[in-house]
């Protein structure tokens, strides 16, 4: 299959909700060819009009996916879910044919242990992510919340009264709660980044970064 030299070339296996929202945000950013690969003729039809190219192929099949020069991707994301057995046999599939940057969803714990076992490079379980962020925007007053390795964590948030009016050098923020202010958004502006001199106003929204608890804490601060 020819292809155009782009930015990045990315394969999407699995045409459902998942692999069908990823594909459109990769093809939104202009710069990336998406190709979409589905083995039921109306997921690939669905978003035939939207992709650079899509392809009704049987996945677990390493011919059927060679035909399709998969093995030329820079990377491939595998979005069967529910279909465990063809969500097992495709990955295997991808990764004998040495491509170096497989990305696979997975609906639980054990699949997640499976693909990670077959050597998949990035195993990502969205249900549970989502799950456990919207969990912690449940618990405090986080306007978003992202947790990264280590138990660490960035925190949208609103400030505490006792930090308005002050420098954030002065507010002893990091001392007594642990936490380090990153960047400031004033209402109707963008972000911007976070200094000693910055001078916190009431209606401000705060990204601060820390250890979860910490974040969390800081978060609950009135």
């Amino acid at each position: 299959m020819a292809r155009r030299t782009r930015t990045l070339d990315v394969a999407v296996i699995g045409l459902g909700r998942f692999g069908t929202s990823l594909a459109l945000e990769l093809m939104r950013t202009g710069d990336t060819e998406v190709l979409g690969i589905d083995s039921d003729p109306a997921a690939a039809q669905a978003v035939s009009s939207q992709l650079t190219h899509v392809a009704i192929a049987d996945s677990t099949s390493e011919d059927a996916l060679r035909q399709l020069s998969v093995q030329e991707y820079d990377r491939v994301v595998l979005g069967i879910g529910s279909h465990l057995e063809a969500s097992i046999l495709t990955a295997s599939v991808l990764l004998s044919m040495g491509i170096p940057n497989v990305w696979a969803k997975a609906i639980t714990e054990p699949h997640a242990r499976i693909l990670r076992q077959l050597g998949v490079h990035h195993v990502v379980q969205p249900e549970h992510d989502m799950g456990a962020k919207v969990a912690h925007l449940v618990r405090g007053r986080m306007l978003d919340f992202i947790e990264f390795d280590d138990g660490f964590a960035m925190v949208k948030t609103t400030p505490p009264r006792e930090t308005v009016g002050l420098r954030l050098g002065d507010t002893g923020i990091r001392q007594k709660y642990g936490v380090t202010v990153v960047a400031v958004k004033r209402p109707g502006e963008g972000f911007t980044y976070a200094t000693a001199d910055t001078v916190v106003q009431d209606g401000d929204t705060l990204i601060v970064s820390g250890l979860i608890p910490d974040a969390e804490r800081f978060s609950e601060l009135t």
